[in-house]
C-alpha cells in the first residue's frame, strides 16, 4: 500500500538528500584516486558520479516543486516536472558518454600506466558499499511513493554498482595478468551501459508526459477494488495515467437503472473510498451509468 502524500513527502525528501550526499563523496575520493592512479576506467566511473551528483541535485529541486499542490494555474498539480527533469537527466548523460568514449580511444592507442593500484582498489569498494546502500534505500522508497525521479536515480545509481564492479574486475586484471587494453576497453563499456540507462530514464520521462496508461497490474487491481463493491454491476472506459508520484483514475460505474440519483452518488463515494485505500496520493474521477453492455 502507498503511504499517504506526508509520508511521501518525508521518504522523497530523504532520499534525494541521501542521493547528493553520496554522490558528493563518492567524486571527492574517485577525484583523488583518479588522479593517484591515471586510469581511465576510473575516470569513467568518476565523469559518472559527477553526472549522478548533477541528477540528484536536478530531482531534489524538481521534487520539492512536483509535491506543492495544485493552484489556479495547475489544476492537476506540478508533477510531470519530474518528467521533465528526467529528459534533461538522460541528455546530460549521453553527454558524458561521449567524453568518456573518447578518453578511451585515445588510451587504446596510446596505453598509459596505472599507479598507485591499492588506492584505487579502496576506493572502488568504498564506492561499491555506499552505491549499494543508497540503492536499497532508494527502492524502498519508490516502493513506498512511486516517484518516477527516484527511480530514475535508482537506475543510475544502479548501474553504478556495476560500473563500479567492472572497473574493480578491470584493476584487478590489470594488476595480476598485465594487459594494457584492457582499461580502456572497460571505460567503453562503461559508455554503453551510460547510453543505455540514459535511453530508459528518457523512455520513462516521455511516457509520463504523453500520459502512457499505467501497467497491467495497476489497471486490474482498479478493477478488482471496484467490482469489490456490491452494488456495482460492472465498470468501462477505465482510463489512467501518472504524473511522477500521483495517479489519476478516471472510469464509469455502471449500476441498477432503478436506483435513485442520491443512492448512485453514494455507491460512487464508497467506491472512491475503497479505491483510495489502496492508491491513497491518487485522484478519482468517476462517472455513474446504468447497466448496459459495455466494454471493460
Amino acid at each position: 500500500m502507498v503511504l499517504k502524500l506526508d509520508d511521501q513527502k518525508k521518504l522523497l525528501h530523504r532520499a534525494t538528500v541521501s542521493a547528493v550526499a553520496v554522490a558528493i563523496v563518492l567524486i571527492l575520493i574517485k577525484l583523488y584516486a583518479w588522479h593517484m592512479s591515471g586510469s581511465v576506467a576510473l575516470q569513467a566511473t568518476l565523469a559518472d558520479s559527477v553526472l549522478d551528483a548533477l541528477a540528484s541535485l536536478i530531482n531534489y529541486f524538481a521534487v520539492k516543486h512536483s509535491l506543492k499542490p495544485a493552484d489556479h494555474d495547475h489544476r492537476f498539480g506540478h508533477g510531470k516536472i519530474e518528467a521533465l527533469a528526467g529528459l534533461g537527466q538522460s541528455m546530460v548523460i549521453s553527454i558524458s558518454a561521449l567524453f568518456i568514449f573518447k578518453e578511451a580511444i585515445e588510451r587504446f592507442f596510446k596505453p598509459q600506466p596505472i599507479y598507485h593500484m591499492g588506492i584505487s582498489i579502496w576506493v572502488l569498494v568504498i564506492s561499491i558499499i555506499a552505491t549499494l546502500c543508497l540503492v536499497r534505500y532508494q527502492k524502498y522508497v519508490v516502493s513506498k511513493t512511486n516517484s518516477t525521479a527516484v527511480a530514475a536515480d535508482a537506475t543510475h545509481y544502479q548501474g553504478d554498482l556495476l560500473i563500479n564492479l567492472s572497473v574493480l574486475a578491470s584493476l584487478l586484471c590489470f594488476h595480476w595478468i598485465n594487459i594494457p587494453f584492457l582499461d580502456p576497453l572497460i571505460g567503453s563499456g562503461i559508455a554503453c551501459y551510460i547510453v543505455w540507462s540514459a535511453f530508459q530514464v528518457f523512455r520513462a520521462s516521455l511516457d509520463i508526459l504523453m500520459d502512457k496508461e499505467l501497467s497491467d497490474s495497476i489497471r486490474n487491481s482498479i478493477k478488482v477494488l471496484v467490482l469489490s463493491h456490491p452494488d456495482v454491476k460492472g465498470l468501462h472506459d477505465l482510463r489512467t495515467r501518472s504524473t511522477g508520484i500521483k495517479l489519476f483514475f478516471q472510469l464509469h460505474l455502471e449500476l441498477d437503472e432503478t436506483i435513485f440519483l442520491v443512492e448512485a452518488h453514494r455507491i460512487a463515494l464508497e467506491v472512491e473510498t475503497i479505491i483510495k485505500k489502496e492508491y491513497p496520493s491518487s485522484e478519482i474521477i468517476i462517472h455513474q451509468d446504468i447497466i448496459r453492455k459495455f466494454e471493460s
